[in-house]
């Protein structure tokens, strides 16, 4: 049976295909991660009713007006900025995180629904015509716009989706077309109070690194001495920053320097999981026969480690496959953004490929240990409702943009 001409064009199935195969490999790794686990004995069936409920999202967002996307971005934004506001006052704590909201029994993350009001926000105002991505104050009120959910994110605190939004926003006026001294203004405080961490020598060798830049650019005196200035506070402020990280954040990230320190506590996770994907080999264990997703020797392995029972059960073929639908679908979304010639839609676009090819970088990063542990699940294979939910809310609004293409290039 053929598919009508028009319709294949509005609809590209060489990206939704991808997204059905991620989720199939989602809800079989559930349901062996879950098979000898009575806690989690229930994930299963609901995971499939999230998916089953995620496609009607997916059509739904693809079926709208395009014009929607834009009319919707502010109020969209205050709505979830006034519900994180909330979950810091009155969330529910879960592993050490203020993050949650509950209505009766249902419980969703704020945090994910301002992935998209914020990615939604951030394109509406960069996407003006009076807006110059070069000037000071134009920085200023995106890093606003940019960084207000993240605070309130980092009073709840949930590192891991801070490292999201942060993502995003520098994704997003990058692609605006900030220039190297605008992005160098927003990135070396950061990168200063990260090298912090590492000791004094680190430090002080990345401001000199600053210094040298600031001399390169020739911004003037003051105008240089108070950037050195801020990348100087952001340094000694680093240690201050750590402190109020939660007390099993703060063991998360000195396992993640060195795993061996404590390969029965922090560094556990880490350990289990490299195991758990070297014993698979080329082709796995096989389904419902890894020892250490059968085991339960990964706590939450339906979440943050999924990958690890791919790996383990799957092998490097099943991981593999994993790594090429995910990577198959980024190819699509970037195409789709460049070709866009609708800078709101295109900027849009954009932070929706920065979010999940984030949270694809650091969950397998997580999975083979060159990352901390920091609570990022895969987008459409690990288990949770609200995010899978989001994500195909996002996939929605590509494969909308897709289908009406044509009216903007």
């Amino acid at each position: 049976m053929q598919i009508n001409y028009k319709f294949k064009d509005k609809f590209d199935f060489w990206f939704f295909v991808p997204i059905i195969l991620l989720l199939s490999i989602g809800l079989i790794a559930i349901y062996s991660a879950t098979f000898n686990n009575p806690i989690a004995e229930n994930n299963f069936i609901r995971q499939l009713i999230w998916v089953g409920s995620g496609i009607i999202v997916f059509f739904v967002v693809y079926s709208i007006p395009t014009n929607t996307f834009k009319n919707i971005a502010w109020p969209a934004y205050i709505f979830t900025i006034l519900l994180l506001i909330i979950v810091v006052v009155m969330g529910k704590r879960v592993s050490g995180a203020k993050s949650w909201l509950y209505v009766g029994s249902l419980g969703f993350q704020p945090s994910e629904l301002a992935k998209i009001s914020t990615i939604l926000a951030l394109s509406s105002f960069l996407s003006k015509k009076e807006i110059d991505i070069e000037s000071f104050k134009d920085i200023l009120l995106a890093l606003a716009i940019g960084f207000t959910p993240i605070v309130l994110i980092l009073l709840e605190p949930d590192m891991g989706t801070v490292l999201v939004f942060i993502t995003i926003f520098l994704t997003i006026i990058f692609w605006k077309g900030i220039s190297l001294f605008g992005l160098f203004i927003v990135l070396s405080p950061g990168v200063v109070a990260i090298s912090s961490m590492f000791g004094t020598l680190p430090f002080i060798a990345t401001l000199v690194i600053v210094a040298v830049i600031l001399i390169f650019f020739k911004k003037g005196l003051i105008f240089s001495g108070s950037l050195f200035a801020i990348n100087l506070a952001a340094g000694f402020f680093t240690d201050y920053v750590f402190r109020a990280l939660s007390s099993h954040q703060q063991i998360r990230i000195k396992s993640f320097l060195n795993p061996m320190s404590d390969p029965l506590g922090s560094g556990y996770n880490s350990i289990q999981a490299k195991v758990a994907i070297g014993s698979g080999g080329l082709f796995g264990k096989g389904f419902l026969n890894g020892n250490q997703t059968q085991l339960n020797f990964i706590p939450e392995q339906w979440t943050d480690f999924i990958y690890c029972v791919i790996g383990e059960e799957f092998g490097f073929i099943g991981t593999v496959i994993t790594l090429i639908l995910f990577l198959w679908i980024f190819l699509k979304i970037l195409k789709i953004a460049s070709t866009t010639k609708n800078e709101f839609l295109s900027l849009t676009i954009i932070g929706i490929l920065s979010l999940f090819f984030i949270h694809f970088m650091i969950n397998i990063g997580m999975a083979i240990g060159i990352m901390p542990v920091i609570g990022i699940t895969l987008p459409l294979v690990s288990y949770g409702g609200s995010s899978l939910l989001v994500n195909m809310a996002l996939l929605g609004i590509v494969a909308n943009v897709y289908r009406t293409r044509k009216n903007y290039t």
